[in-house]
């Protein structure tokens, strides 16, 4: 067992030593609330984007139910161009008829093929819907 305890700490300082220091983006708020639209029949969720990775200029928002299947949803862009460091916000809409269903909403790192580093990875951040619209 000690043997073990030795050789985890080892392998984290030694991660720690030579690796760089990973981030992901955020998305806020974690439990956003759901307001009605200006269209009857339409909900929005309004949602900011931070983009605290250097190699990662563009991502897609995505909403999902509960199995993580995509449900249909609008938004001015599903891709969004955001530079390092800066913020954004973004309303996301989807018919009231699909509150229901409708548990999560993603936005996921897209990597460009012309970025030829093995060591980019995609993250998703997601926050989580609940309730009716005020």
């Amino acid at each position: 067992m000690y043997t073990k305890v030795v050789l985890f700490v080892s392998l984290f300082i030694l991660g720690f030593a030579l690796g760089e220091c990973v981030y992901a983006h955020e998305q806020t708020p974690a439990y956003p609330k759901i307001v009605p639209s200006h269209v009857n029949g339409v909900v929005k969720v309004q949602l900011q984007l931070l983009n605290r990775r250097k190699e990662i200029n563009y991502y897609e928002i995505g909403l999902f139910d509960k199995h993580f299947d995509e449900l249909d949803f609008t938004t001015q862009n599903k891709i969004i161009k955001i530079g390092y460091g800066e913020k954004t916000d973004f309303d996301v809409y989807l018919r009231k008829s699909d509150l229901y269903r409708a548990v999560y909403i993603c936005t996921a790192s897209k990597i460009l093929k012309s970025n030829k580093s093995r060591a980019v990875v995609s993250s998703i951040v997601c926050s989580k819907l609940g309730g009716e619209p005020l």
